[in-house]
């Protein structure tokens, strides 16, 4: 039996046993049994089968990225200096491996010759198109190139993965590096108290008197939204934007770099630039077609963006701000929502205590897709606070189990997200082999005398990576890679958009509520207004998606620091016609703007909205049918969340839908 425990197949991973000193050797040692593994396949003389060449190749990958997973989500959520100095070590060996897997001559000489008897082979059409998107592949990662360019190519693929881990770690050290201390309880007014007390606890574990501030995400908008300090508002607004754009976390270095390396990239390819070559695997399909959705978009919600400036800007005078400045407008908006649609954030939030909130969740799952959950305890997670539930379908048929990682710490980075740890898959007799998912937020964690309460923002923020996991566990594609969430990245967003939508409906609403003292539900006049509001601000919150989505093509495209220069500021320039002025232009994230210089989402930010329109219209059907018909949530999950990448999402969609989709559908809901 090893010792390391990133080489076994236990199941769960087993978190809890992993050490810093274990990475380098395992994946040293899972890389060197993977290059012996490919020379055989590549060496076999034998006519090229499925079985000899296809099946052993996948076997391969799975082997390595079950070793190599575990450690690429301990960095996002138990970061140590020793895990990151050994990850530094090992993330060079693991992607000269995958360039060296995709480059090497003789397992795509032995592709080649499995895919020309293919029509003689009597493939299944999974198995066709899984040998067609592997061919694929290997073209798009350089196997058909000269031996020269195969060189300089493996060389990028290497510096942009050391580049995108230093962009991430520089965000995380920056975030944690920040504290702010506060003496003058006048300063935090309007605060709600479970923030205080946060600070106030803050304060003690650093020594020190009164309150501290950091920039986690629930103090962050703790303050922008609640504190009437302007000047307190202006600060931590700061501090948040500074992040990546000073020593020693400077990520404006980089920038450059990494447009520069994807552009070279591209060019070796063959491709005009990288969003041609990003999105050819993509919905979209090229660069323009994204460019073309994205400012058609912006066209059609700018009229509803200038209403909501008008209304904040408005606001922004009744209190006597004078100019409105981009601190100022998650505050304002709180205080119109709170005047015009009398919803207190604090009174919605006192109805959504996250155990209860957890519980709807996992009832919504259960009532609409026969999904059903059963909270277990284990020993293999990396931090007390994680919860870990075992998922079975309708049948009882067990599908696997996954995390739920949910309060911030130090050593975790910002946001929301999903994971695929383990990919499972049905085996020949009828049973599965389990998936392990995990989500993971940042919502406020509990005080002394009250429970966790979030905002109605969070609870669509844990229904979205809901709908990401379902995708990955529902899974019963007998093809890994073609399983789950392994689809386009402009559809891998619609499961996950889909479920926000029970967010805002009265009868999931009843179930993911219950006041924290007195168990009522959210009173009807309170969710009525609530329901009321989901067009509220919905032009200024779709523009600003507009904006990163343009900009992310534009940096792609456009961009060249020889004669732009600054990044940051020629990135302000673009933001200016979607904002409400230079300043507001200028309080944009480029340097901490982990989704396009880490987190996958190069070239791809219009994805979200993209997926959004097609959500908004397959959400349409089950508010025709009913929001927990059987039937509606069964067709779904099998021709959707279940089917992976086994057929193109087009296809998919008019499975489910009967017809194509109407691009109007995303208007009429949020902006009507």
């Amino acid at each position: 039996m090893t010792t390391n425990p990133l080489l076994g197949d236990r199941f769960p991973v087993p978190f809890h046993r992993i050490r810093d000193e274990h990475v380098v050797p395992a994946i040293r040692e899972a890389i060197g049994e993977a290059k012996r593994a490919v020379d055989a396949i590549a060496d076999d003389r034998s006519a090229p089968s499925w079985e000899n060449v296809l099946a052993p190749l996948d076997r391969i990958v799975e082997r390595v990225d079950r070793v190599a997973t575990p450690v690429g989500h301990l960095l996002s959520v138990r970061e140590t200096s020793e895990l990151r100095a050994a990850w530094a070590e090992a993330l060079p060996e693991l992607t000269r491996f995958r360039s060296w897997l995709h480059l090497h001559e003789g397992l795509f000489r032995r592709l080649r010759g499995l895919a020309a008897r293919e029509p003689d082979l009597g493939l299944d059409p999974l198995e066709a198109r899984h040998l067609e998107r592997t061919m694929r592949d290997f073209r798009r990662a350089g196997a058909e190139l000269p031996p020269g360019d195969r060189e300089r190519l493996e060389a990028i693929h290497v510096e942009l993965a050391g580049l995108g881990q230093q962009f991430s770690e520089n965000i995380l050290d920056a975030t944690a590096a920040y504290t702010r201390q506060v003496t003058d309880a006048r300063r935090l007014e309007g605060i709600p108290a479970d923030a205080l007390e946060r600070f106030r606890k803050k304060a003690e574990e650093e020594g020190l008197e009164g309150w501290v501030l950091t920039l986690d995400d629930p103090s962050v908008l703790a303050v922008m939204q609640h504190a009437r300090d302007r000047g307190l508002r202006r600060e931590i607004h700061r501090a948040y934007l500074a992040r990546g754009r000073e020593a020693p976390t400077d990520n404006r270095p980089l920038i450059p770099r990494i447009l520069g390396l994807r552009r070279e990239m591209a060019g070796l390819l063959g491709y005009p630039d990288f969003p041609d070559y990003r999105l050819e695997e993509q919905m979209a399909g090229t660069g323009e077609r994204a460019r073309a959705f994205v400012g058609e978009l912006a066209d059609r919600t700018r009229p509803f963006w200038r209403r909501d400036l008008r209304m904040l800007e408005a606001q922004a005078e009744k209190l006597g701000l004078g100019r409105l400045e981009p601190w100022d407008v998650a505050f304002l908006i709180e205080r119109i929502r709170k005047e015009e649609l009398e919803i207190d954030q604090e009174e919605v939030r006192a109805h959504f205590p996250l155990e209860r909130v957890l519980d709807g969740l996992l009832e919504i799952a259960e009532r609409l897709f026969g999904l059903r959950a059963e909270r277990k305890r284990i020993e293999e997670v990396w931090h007390e606070d994680v919860r870990y539930y075992e998922l079975t379908d309708e049948a009882g048929t067990p599908l696997g189990g996954f995390y739920a990682d949910l309060f911030p710490r130090r050593e975790k980075r910002q946001g929301a997200w999903m994971n695929g740890l383990v990919h499972g898959r049905p085996r020949a007799d009828g049973s599965l082999s389990p998936h392990l998912g995990l989500i993971s937020a940042n919502v406020p964690p509990p005080g002394s005398d009250r429970p966790a309460l979030l905002s109605h923002r969070d609870v669509e923020t844990l229904l979205h990576e809901f709908g990401h996991l379902l995708h990955h566990m529902a899974s019963r594609v007998p093809i890994a890679q073609r399983g789950g969430a392994n689809v386009a990245w402009d559809w891998v967003e619609l499961p996950s958009q889909l479920l926000e939508n029970w967010a805002w409906e009265e009868e999931p609403l009843g179930l993911l509520s219950a006041h924290w003292e007195t168990g009522e539900s959210l009173p009807p006049g309170i969710l009525d207004r609530l329901l009321r509001s989901r067009r509220f601000m919905r032009g200024w919150i779709q523009m600003r998606q507009l904006a990163f989505g343009t900009l992310d093509l534009a940096l792609h495209t456009e961009y060249e620091a020889e004669r732009d220069g600054d990044a940051v500021g020629w990135a302000t320039a673009v933001m200016e016609p979607f904002t409400a002025g230079p300043r507001h232009a200028e309080a944009h994230p480029l340097p901490s703007f982990l989704h396009i210089f880490s987190g996958g989402y190069a070239a791809s930010y219009y994805s979200y909205l993209w997926s959004e329109v097609l959500e908004a219209d397959v959400f349409s059907r089950f508010a025709e049918g009913g929001l927990f018909d059987r039937e509606t949530g069964r067709r779904y999950l099998e021709t959707i969340l279940a089917t992976g990448d086994s057929e193109d999402p087009e296809i998919l969609f008019r499975t489910f839908m009967g017809r194509d989709p109407d691009p109007e559908a995303l208007i009429r809901r949020n902006l009507g």
